[in-house]
């Protein structure tokens, strides 16, 4: 693995994929529309305090990035604009789910997220990941074996479009994903660095060489990553650290491994430049899906819920997107597998 490209290079899919959704003003818009079904400018800014400003900038992001499709609608006589989700990105629930898990299981929270749903059983329960090539479940970052390919995460840091902005009081939202998530997920950075410590990379110098990361950025990351107990750090070699990843940050892989799913389906990168992971149980591809841990069966869209509970102790309903024909159809991106 090396992230030395020449300048101006196409990123690979999972790159193309961090530049789309790496942000985390993109991720909270995205998460709203599927819990909430927001769909209009004033309802994110109300719900999420956003500024007009930096709304309308990732809204235009999410458009021309093909995750979110433009539809008039008429009100009081004038003509506005809604936003829908569009196939390409309903296909993101699993990862959302996903990131829903890990923080139940790992990050302390002062407000209770809401309760998972599983419709086809009737019960509120939690998910695992399983294999989709051999239908084996729970698969855990232990069971694979990833190979990356030339430049996997080349050009990934490309210069920021928009200045970076930080939530105010967003431990204090049920909903929201808590701050040291979105370090991992909603930060370019931290992912790529996450990957490739699940690729193995512990060392300082060979994470630089490997990401072409500015140093000071790297301790940064490093350092922040040691304090959420993602990494931790043995000194052993002549005081050098490597950093491994603790049980916390293997869990993530989860996450992760839903992302490369869908980046590599939904974008195209240069030759070569692929992520593959196999699950070593049955020796192939490993293509990852969402289990019910009560029932065993598969969680599909349509068949989820989540129960967010008021002030007062009483459970509400959370929407779910609504399904498209492409979707009922069983569209699934470029189809690249």
């Amino acid at each position: 693995m090396t992230g030395r490209e020449a300048p101006g290079a196409q990123p690979s899919a999972i790159g193309q994929a961090l530049l789309a959704i790496g942000d985390q003003w993109t991720l909270l818009i995205l998460q709203r529309a599927f819990l909430l079904r927001i769909r209009r400018f004033a309802d994110w800014r109300d719900e999420l305090g956003m500024s007009e400003s930096v709304l309308a900038n990732r809204l235009k992001e999410l458009v021309a990035g093909g995750l979110l499709t433009p539809s008039a609608y008429r009100d009081e006589g004038r003509t506005r604009t809604e936003y829908l989700l569009s196939d390409k990105a309903r296909e993101l629930w699993p990862m959302l789910v996903a990131v829903w898990s890990w923080e139940r299981a790992w990050v302390p929270r002062r407000s209770g997220l809401p309760e998972l749903v599983h419709e086809a059983c009737g019960r509120r329960t939690d998910v695992e990941v399983g294999c989709a090539s051999c239908g084996r479940a729970p698969v855990t970052a232990r069971d694979t074996a990833t190979e990356s390919g030339t430049a996997t995460f080349a050009q990934v840091a490309v210069p920021r479009l928009h200045r970076k902005t930080v939530r105010v009081n967003a431990e204090d939202d049920p909903l929201s994903y808590f701050p040291e998530t979105l370090e991992l997920l909603g930060d370019r950075w931290g992912t790529v660095m996450l990957a490739a410590a699940m690729l193995g990379v512990q060392r300082f110098v060979d994470f630089q060489s490997e990401l072409g990361m500015a140093p000071s950025v790297l301790s940064n990351r490093l350092r922040r990553f040691v304090e959420l107990d993602v990494l931790s750090p043995d000194h052993r070699e002549g005081g050098r650290a490597r950093y491994h990843l603790t049980d916390k940050g293997l869990a993530f892989f989860e996450v992760f491994a839903f992302l490369v799913d869908w980046a590599q389906r939904w974008y195209d990168g240069p030759p070569g430049t692929d992520l593959r992971i196999e699950h070593r149980t049955c020796g192939r591809p490993f293509i990852p899906y969402l289990s019910c841990l009560s029932c065993g069966k598969p969680f599909e869209r349509t068949f989820v819920a989540f129960m967010a509970t008021d002030a007062e102790g009483r459970s509400q309903r959370l929407p779910v997107p609504e399904v498209t024909q492409a979707a009922a159809t069983g569209s699934r991106g470029t189809g690249r597998r």
